[in-house]
């Protein structure tokens, strides 16, 4: 009988056959001794060369090997969820498949875990092996704002290493490009006791980063979404209906003025289209009016929202 799995090792890719094998190989050595069980599951994410045909390889080879693929690029954050939905073990670790990422960090992070309690341990790569200029500086921009808007003390929270506890995964909802924001998205289900571990980071060692400016950008726009969801997310009136209400107040003041000014004060008959406190207080009862019909929406989709799938999976592995 097969003993349950421990822990489940969760590692999305997209064009990385040269590193795949390896990557595997350093996982078993650096678990071997370890005194848990482990799967390793393989998200190929719309790869356009032969990844999966490695991880079918590995995986007819290794019984706690499993592999899932997309129909097409979908994004790293739906490669991290249809991970977490199928994994099995106690504890789940996730990891980039570029050898980035050292598996000899894991035994650590499982075991602060359990003596901590922790519910999530995040990587933190202190000295990098990336662009200062292009990778570096952006990331450390892109941190300090996380930290001030999340509130969660992390120096990095785009780290492809982290480990969870097993509910943590499977009640969160990785969506977007959220998954730079994964103890964010945890702390607002719950789950308050993040840490994080300093581990070792290696230069790139196949193929080209998949990081650009566009991604850079999107983390911030990201960030925003989140802070918005954070605050409003769970009462999208709060927002809307406050603005919406301030901008009718002030539309419905220069209207009464211009009412009275036309009927009492205005001598001189002129039309009121014609004066611009009219085209202010039309702009601002429009706007107004429709803070008002996005909050009422905001809210019904809020109570009928249905969870669905963001991705389509084109083939599994035998195993899965």
């Amino acid at each position: 009988m097969q003993k349950p799995v421990t822990v489940s090792l969760v590692v999305p890719l997209l064009n990385e056959e040269e590193s795949i094998s390896e990557l595997y190989e350093w996982i078993t050595r650096a678990l071997k001794d370890e005194p848990f069980t482990h799967e390793v599951l393989f998200i190929d994410d719309g790869s356009t060369d032969h990844s999966w045909e490695v991880i079918q390889s590995i995986s007819e080879k290794h019984t706690n090997v499993k592999g899932i693929r997309f129909a097409k690029n979908f994004g790293k954050s739906q490669a991290l969820h249809a991970g977490f939905e199928e994994v099995t073990g106690d504890f789940v670790v996730t990891l980039d498949a570029d050898l980035q990422d050292s598996p000899e960090e894991i035994p650590q992070m499982i075991r602060s875990l359990q003596e901590e309690g922790l519910d999530l341990i995040s990587g933190w790569k202190k000295k990098r092996y990336d662009s200062i200029l292009f990778k570096n500086l952006p990331s450390k921009l892109f941190n300090w704002a996380a930290r001030k808007v999340s509130g969660i003390r992390l120096h990095d929270f785009n780290c492809g290493i982290k480990a969870y506890r097993r509910e943590v995964v499977k009640t969160i909802d990785v969506y977007g490009e959220m998954h730079r924001y994964i103890p964010v998205l945890a702390a607002q289900h719950g789950f308050q006791k993040i840490s994080e571990q300093v581990v070792q980071h290696q230069a790139r060692k196949f193929g080209q980063t998949k990081f650009g400016a566009d991604r850079f950008f999107k983390g911030f726009l990201d960030l925003i979404t989140l802070w918005f969801l954070t605050k409003f997310g769970k009462r999208p009136m709060h927002f809307f209906g406050l603005w919406g209400t301030f901008m009718l107040l002030v539309g419905f003041t220069f209207t009464l003025y211009l009412g009275i000014d036309k009927l009492y004060l205005d001598t001189q008959a002129r039309l009121i289209t014609n004066r611009p406190e009219f085209y202010i207080a039309l702009t601002l009862m429009l706007l107004g009016s429709q803070f008002f019909i996005a909050g009422f929406l905001g809210e019904l989709i809020l109570r009928t929202k249905e969870n669905s799938k963001r991705y389509a999976i084109q083939e599994r592995t035998s195993r899965l």
